[in-house]
């Protein structure tokens, strides 16, 4: 890390199951000039990827449905609709992400489109997500999905017309971030593109 703005005095780390949280004390040059000493915590549980399936044929999007401890805790929904989305742990983001829909979707698509990288919640937590786009067909189909056993996983996998995917989120049934992000993106892109066929 080089940075000419931040000068590091210490760092603690508080717990390191599944993902690390640590304590920092650092000094940060402020825009007048002067330094100022700071203290913040930083989640760091690694990188990852998301992807949304969309089906051009017949206008649907592949979403998944599963258990979210942090959302229950704040009085959320007990399950969430979301893109199907994984760790990279050390793995080339497509290539991860790849074996992500297999898993969780029970698609094999090999051909992913990279839109762009998005820090999800920079004030606290270190992780950004490679967001990507892929085409499916039945034909794709090679499994059940549903996530691994292994890992705890039990994700329904929810085909939806794009318009209700899309009223979901003014309804309040899908409240997930990056699953916001990409039917957004994809709606606008088909917009767009309906525009520019007129």
């Amino acid at each position: 890390m080089n940075s000419s703005v931040y000068r590091p005095i210490s760092e603690r780390v508080l717990a390191d199951d599944w993902g690390r949280l640590t304590k920092y004390e650092y000094e940060l040059q402020l825009r007048d000039g002067s330094w100022q000493r700071q203290t913040r915590e930083a989640y760091d549980r690694g990188n990852g990827a998301t992807c949304l399936l969309y089906n051009p044929a017949s206008d649907n999007v592949l979403l998944t449905r599963q258990f979210r401890l942090p959302v229950l805790l704040n009085g959320g929904l007990e399950s969430l609709i979301e893109t199907p989305a994984g760790l990279l742990e050390g793995a080339d983001p497509a290539t991860r992400m790849r074996a992500e829909l297999i898993e969780e979707t029970g698609y094999e698509v090999s051909e992913l489109t990279h839109l762009f990288d998005i820090y999800m919640s920079p004030g606290s937590v270190t992780e950004y997500l490679a967001f990507f786009y892929g085409e499916y067909a039945e034909k794709h189909k090679v499994g059940a999905g549903g996530g691994s056993a292994d890992e705890g996983e039990d994700i329904d996998v929810l085909e939806i017309a794009l318009p209700e995917a899309v009223r979901m989120i003014t309804r309040g049934d899908i409240r997930d971030a990056k699953t916001i992000i990409l039917l957004q993106h994809l709606a606008i892109r088909l917009l767009q593109e309906k525009a520019t066929a007129r």
